[in-house]
């Protein structure tokens, strides 16, 4: 597959999607691909970068923040159409859809504002504000508390029942991805600034330790492996997905990874990484062992296109493809292959 990666990077800017997902199936003639594209839903009216996604299992609805557009978009997976565009957001960022109270809330970079949405009209419920640089949101289902980093350096807590901001977790830097620890109790957080990954206590709202990343900068996505309690850490300066002992706090692996990256997610069933990067390619990362990892399948796509989602109850992967010269802005559907 190293081989195949190198083919790629010759055609990856010259061709458009359905030449690229040819060429995926015809270079990986030998073996399944790991991606298998299957639809590509067009948003042509829409410009500027993407940011986060969230979905609707149940509902079989996508979300995605474009940004640059000031818009949150959602699609219908079934019909393969954009259903809805939600204005008047400021620079979104982080989406997080909640099935048991069918809300989306949505975090505006630009306003600070954290604002939720009835998902059956869309019409706009509780908000909250002062949140300076509002990123990424994460649901903790455990204690039933919505979490958002913003600022300069802070985790806010919110009960999405009220809209009420409980607590803000102060950090050493902007964070970026963090993942919820469903057993443990834990929050880790990536905070590029400051080249670590901040682990807090949940219950006590605090950081309880810090790990220092030192050969690598700029770590913006996160994913975690909690069953082998390994937390996989994407690093763009140089471009290279760190693997952390979770219960010692040390680097255990390293692999090589596409550039610009921006997302990455854990796929537990086939122990497999998926890290999207804005270089034009999907790395495939094949989990071996818990300290183990190998390149799988190097997956052209287009340049800037570094937002991604994974969803396991749907078995799919989703890429934001932004506008650039002559290509259009449009979501592109894969389904996950054996």
């Amino acid at each position: 597959m190293i081989a195949f990666g190198k083919l790629t990077e010759v055609f990856a800017r010259q061709c458009w999607f359905p030449a690229l997902c040819s060429l995926v199936v015809t270079a990986s003639a030998a073996e399944p691909a790991s991606l298998k594209p299957v639809k590509t839903i067009p948003l042509p009216d829409v410009v500027g970068r993407f940011d986060h996604f969230s979905s609707d299992v149940k509902g079989r609805r996508l979300f995605v923040a474009a940004l640059g557009n000031n818009t949150v978009e959602v699609l219908d997976l079934d019909t393969g159409k954009r259903s809805r565009s939600i204005t008047g957001c400021d620079k979104p960022q982080g989406v997080l859809f909640l099935e048991k109270a069918n809300m989306l809330f949505v975090a505006n970079g630009g306003n600070g504002k954290l604002r939720a949405y009835d998902c059956a009209k869309f019409d706009p419920l509780a908000m909250v504000g002062s949140l300076d640089d509002a990123d990424n949101v994460r649901y903790d289902g455990k204690l039933d508390r919505v979490y958002v980093g913003y600022g300069d350096g802070a985790l806010g807590v919110i009960n999405p029942a009220t809209g009420v901001q409980l607590a803000s977790i102060k950090l050493p830097g902007h964070p970026e991805s963090f993942q919820i620890e469903r057993d443990g109790g834990r929050i880790f957080v990536n905070v590029p600034e400051a080249r670590q990954v901040a682990v807090i206590d949940g219950q006590a709202k605090t950081v309880s330790k810090a790990w220092s990343l030192p050969d690598a900068k700029a770590n913006f996505p996160m994913a975690l492996d909690e069953t082998d309690r390994r937390l996989f850490v994407g690093c763009r300066n140089p471009p290279r997905l760190a693997v952390l002992d979770t219960t010692a706090g040390k680097v255990v692996s390293d692999v090589v990874i596409v550039g610009d990256t921006d997302d990455l997610f854990y796929d537990a069933k086939r122990k497999r990484i998926y890290v999207s990067g804005g270089e034009g390619f999907v790395d495939v990362i094949e989990q071996r062992d818990a300290d183990n990892y190998k390149l799988l399948e190097r997956i052209p796509t287009a340049p800037g296109a570094r937002t991604s989602f994974f969803s396991p109850e749907l078995d799919q992967f989703y890429l934001a493809v932004p506008r650039r010269g002559g290509q259009g802005a449009e979501i592109r559907v894969y389904e996950i292959g054996k």
